[in-house]
């Protein structure tokens, strides 16, 4: 009878293996999501880490300087107490502020009869806004084109 000895070093070598290949395969995964077209005002920072955050949950961010934001916002039917930190279009989907991943992932999932998703001002903590450990709780509100709106959900 043959006897297999595993040593830590082939457990870690193989974990390495099989983690690097499923990381290879996500980008494939993530190409299925929809791309983002995101708008701020010029030169903020923090709507950057947002992108970037998204970025790392998969999605396709680009993200443009838009000195008329509020026209914008206007345009696409945001409330005017919704606004946020920046603007982006999603499909048919309008997000406002710093909306996490997950919350546009569970959109899509759902795809319900609105305008998008928003997060009002810049709450410390939420995507792009992290300041190590401190955090504040805050709201991601659906809203719908004619401007009704409900809790999302809370973080």
């Amino acid at each position: 009878m043959f006897v297999q000895s595993i040593n830590r070093r082939d457990v870690l070598l193989r974990f390495g293996i099989g983690a690097a290949a499923f990381a290879a395969a996500m980008p494939a995964v993530a190409a299925n999501y929809p791309p983002i077209a995101a708008y701020r005002n010029p030169g903020c920072g923090c709507c950057e880490k947002w992108a970037e955050h998204l970025r790392q949950a998969g999605f396709t961010v680009t993200m443009e300087d838009d000195p008329s934001l509020d026209e914008r916002r206007l345009k696409l039917g945001v409330p005017v107490e919704l606004a946020g930190c920046h603007t982006a279009v999603m499909r048919e989907y309008v997000l406002e502020g710093h909306v996490p991943a997950e919350d546009i992932l569970t959109l899509l999932a759902k795809n319900p009869a609105a305008r998008g998703l928003a997060v009002p001002g810049m709450p410390m903590g939420s995507p792009g806004m992290e300041m190590g450990a401190e955090r504040e709780a805050y709201d991601v509100f659906i809203f719908t084109a004619g401007g009704k709106s409900q809790v999302y959900a809370r973080h």
